[in-house]
């Protein structure tokens, strides 16, 4: 683990994290920006998969969850993944493509447990004095990795920042909620009421960092059924509460009292800083997570370049 603090990879992934946190800073997912043709190519590939699940009904079986339609769906994406990607990449970078579209494949779930899921969480069984760790292996963080490394290639460009986050992000999050709904895909180690979230952690970071200083939206309002139902389309973090709402039921308190929480933070700002040190050390400094992260020469396991 200290070898992955101190490497390359981790340096470039955060610095990404958190050079799309500043890009959204204070705008809505309606904000005006520009869609550059690689934009609009991956947007492209995530369509193809969502079409792909219209083909793939959901199979007639005993278990409510885990549908195994689902394997088919990732055959089909494991087949043809450098195929997609190759359609983002132009040719002579095609060298490229197959080690980004590992990112890919590792990005859409666990085709044999049949689970998705993004960080580590922890549970203390008091009774026993004990800690339990669950597994998690990062779909989410795989996804993030591969839009870097169409970054370090110079696929994706500076100003496409915004764009990535609101365009090509948010598509990313509706073609997994499908999965997940389709599917009945489990959460990879539930993290039950003691997490942020079963799927995600992302979105609640370049939510939040969306509605700083917002002239009347505050963190106490996302509890707020009519609050969230008439600004989600506006706001990431909105849209992850309302999917929230809809997959869980009893009180928000209750099944998300992480999130109930962080309700009580009095500023945006301190919700964004708070958020990203708990991805830190809840995520990207957790050995269930890391020990499935991919490295290669896009985002190598050597220290960083000081230089």
């Amino acid at each position: 683990m200290g070898k992955w603090k101190r490497s390359q990879a981790y340096a470039d992934y955060i610095g990404f994290i958190l050079t799309l946190n500043e890009g959204v800073k204070g705008k809505k997912l309606t904000f005006e920006y520009k869609v550059s043709e690689a934009i609009e190519k991956l947007v492209a590939l995530l369509n193809t998969l969502d079409r792909w699940i219209d083909e793939t009904p959901p199979m007639d079986q005993p278990s409510r969850f885990g549908n195994k339609a689902y394997r088919t769906w990732y055959a089909k994406l494991d087949e043809e993944a450098e195929n997609l990607v190759a359609t983002v990449v132009p040719t002579h970078l095609a060298a490229a493509v197959p080690e980004v579209a590992v990112y890919l494949k590792e990005s859409v779930g666990n085709s044999t447990r049949i689970d998705y899921g993004t960080a580590t969480f922890r549970v203390f069984l008091s009774s026993q004095g004990m800690e339990h760790v669950g597994t998690l292996t990062g779909h989410e963080a795989a996804f993030a990795a591969f839009l870097c490394c169409l970054c370090k290639i110079g696929v994706l460009r500076v100003d496409d920042q915004i764009a990535i986050v609101f365009k090509v992000f948010n598509r990313y999050l509706e073609v997994m909620r499908k999965l997940q709904k389709t599917y009945r895909m489990e959460p990879a180690g539930s993290q039950g009421v003691w997490g942020l979230d079963d799927f995600q952690f992302l979105p609640f970071i370049w939510g939040s960092s969306q509605l700083i200083d917002h002239p009347y939206l505050e963190p106490r309002h996302f509890v707020d059924e009519k609050a969230v139902n008439e600004n989600h389309k506006d706001y990431m973090f909105l849209e992850c509460i309302l999917f929230i709402t809809e997959m869980k039921t009893g009180p928000f308190a209750e099944h998300s009292n992480q999130l109930w929480n962080i309700s009580a933070v009095p500023t945006w700002s301190k919700v964004n800083q708070g958020l990203i040190r708990m991805y830190k050390a809840e995520c990207l400094e957790k050995f269930p997570v890391i020990q499935h992260f991919k490295f290669g020469s896009l985002l190598p396991i050597h220290p960083v370049s000081l230089c």
